[in-house]
């Protein structure tokens, strides 16, 4: 006997996959290179210093304090520069007119702005796929009971028949004991 595989895709097999959709892109975003060409190396960010905001972040290894009007070497070693180097305020890099501060909270935002679309995503997919798989058990359940009435009528009925084809030839049995009496 073969056995029903249901090729349909299931809600889960769906918010899966959608789920490793979207942490592929979220991860492309983040770990995509560009080729580059190689340039000639960059000044050092001190030349840069008491000149412009634009003309120091033109080299992406710099870092601005408006402040003190200071181009410095952005500190690799730490994710964000130290308080000792520039406030965050006060400190600019890749754009002018946006401070760390300001770029450390918008990033902030968006990241869990994200994450939430991604888990109220998963949330209701799978609620919608047990919606689904209740709706379909209460189908088959609905359906089982009409089978089991419209059987047990028919049996009444064919019941029926033979009391009556029993009765007319003489063989209705009123009492199941009836036999044994008569011997």
């Amino acid at each position: 006997m073969q056995s029903m595989v249901s090729t349909r895709p299931t809600m889960s097999g769906v918010c899966r996959a959608s789920v490793f959709v979207s942490a592929l892109v979220f991860c492309g975003v983040f770990l995509t290179t560009e080729a580059q060409t190689p340039s000639p190396a960059p000044a050092p960010c001190a030349l840069s210093s008491n000149t412009t905001c634009a003309e120091c972040l033109q080299n992406v290894a710099c870092l601005w304090c408006s402040p003190t009007k200071q181009c410095l070497d952005y500190p690799v070693g730490n994710i964000l520069p130290p308080r000792s180097v520039c406030p965050l305020n006060d400190a600019r890099w890749g754009l002018c007119w946006v401070n760390f501060q300001i770029l450390i909270i918008t990033m902030s935002v968006l990241a869990a702005v994200i994450v939430i679309s991604i888990l109220v995503c998963c949330l209701c997919c799978c609620k919608c796929e047990r919606t689904g798989n209740q709706r379909e058990d209460a189908k088959a359940e609905r359906q089982t009971r009409l089978r089991k009435a419209r059987q047990k009528e028919r049996r009444t009925e064919m019941q029926l028949r033979h009391d009556e084809i029993r009765q007319k030839y003489g063989l209705a049995k009123d009492n199941p004991y009836a036999r044994m009496d008569d011997h």
